[in-house]
């Protein structure tokens, strides 16, 4: 099979979706790799390492998609509409949920795309959403300290406080992958934090792990609205698979934070879990409304690109070798795969998509 890597051209977007090792098993499989020079650089991979590992280089984005099935990290831009077509396979983070223009283009182009978000494991975790969201969690506490610095815009607190003089308080929203790396973040930085979930158990967990070191509260509309008029720092992690993020936080809720205050949305990607929130970009990430700061970056992890990719790929490679090796049995085969599956031959077989974006719903299984 023909695969093929094309550079991603979402705004500073410096991940790649293979990386020399993922090449090399999938050229000694006897497949051909088309990746497109530059691909690699952001990730401090050289086009002369691909192309000693048998990667074929090519010179444009057009030739990188003329191929059976394309990997990527991000969702199709408006500008790579063009190249989507019947029976091309699109393996990549979609997030369709948030995205009506992409799913349109997916399915009037007849697209067989599949979503690294929505693959599911029998005991629901999310494998390839997993590496993700351990970077964005572990960089939210890093974003929201520095923009809280004065300079910044921020309310002028230092999250670890110093002797005589209280800690930053640092709310978490959300109790998942996403969640309990910014508490080990935010803790390691000396904050004071607060865990919001709405699973009992999952807090009872939390608190064995983290211990004394956290508070945690169950996510009801008061205990949200108070954790959040008290916190210097909001971070924003909740996730329904393949939906859209519930708007867990309102106006008047982040109207009652201290001035210079900042919110980190993690979920943005699925539409985000502020009532504030919109979508920005490394190039502006940041802007201010109701006087906090708001970082809604839709590819937080690109800013760390190679770490990003290599925690990427060293996932995504166990599903994309079975995916060549014949996609429709890969498919038939592998439950979790076929629940990454999104849209097919014009069809939207996801059902939360179909439902958040009011378009018709069809079983993938009468499809294949």
């Amino acid at each position: 099979m023909r695969v093929g890597v094309p550079k991603e051209v979402k705004n500073n977007e410096f991940r790649v979706a293979l990386t020399h090792s993922g090449l090399r098993s999938l050229v000694s499989a006897g497949h051909e790799v088309l990746i497109q020079e530059g691909a690699g650089v952001g990730s401090g991979i050289s086009d002369e390492l691909y192309a000693s590992l048998g990667a074929k280089l090519v010179s444009s984005a057009q030739k990188a998609w003329d191929a059976d099935i394309v990997i990527k990290v991000k969702e199709p831009q408006p500008e790579e509409f063009k190249f989507l077509r019947p029976n091309l396979y699109l393996f990549t983070y979609l997030h369709l949920a948030n995205e009506l223009e992409v799913t349109k283009a997916l399915l009037d182009s007849k697209t067989r795309a599949i979503a690294y978000e929505t693959i599911q494991l029998s005991d629901k975790s999310l494998p390839l959403l997993k590496p993700m969201s351990e970077v964005a969690g572990r960089m939210a506490p890093q974003v929201g300290a520095s923009l809280l610095e004065k300079a910044n815009g921020g309310s002028g607190v230092l999250l670890g406080g110093v002797t005589g003089v209280s800690r930053g308080m640092v709310t978490i929203i959300g109790g998942g992958v996403a969640g309990v790396n910014s508490a080990k973040i935010a803790l390691g930085l000396g904050a004071e934090v607060t865990i919001v979930d709405i699973n009992h158990s999952r807090l009872a967990y939390l608190e064995d792990i983290f211990g004394h070191q956290i508070s945690t509260r169950i996510s009801t509309f008061t205990n949200i609205e108070e954790c959040v008029a008290k916190s210097d720092l909001v971070i924003g992690t909740v996730l329904i698979p393949g939906a859209k993020a519930p708007k867990l936080v309102t106006r008047e809720m982040i109207k009652s934070m201290r001035p210079g205050s900042v919110v980190v949305d993690v979920a943005i990607d699925q539409g985000g879990c502020f009532e504030t929130s919109k979508p920005t970009s490394h190039k502006s990430p940041t802007f201010v409304d109701e006087n906090v700061v708001h970082y809604c970056v839709t590819n937080m992890p690109g800013a760390v690109s190679r770490t990003s990719t290599f925690a990427l790929t060293n996932l995504t490679l166990r599903y994309l070798e079975k995916i060549v090796k014949d996609p429709v049995a890969a498919i038939k085969k592998d439950n979790s795969l076929k629940l990454g599956v999104n849209c097919w031959d014009g069809h939207c077989v996801y059902k939360q998509v179909s439902d958040d974006l009011g378009l018709p719903y069809k079983d993938i299984t009468s499809l294949i």
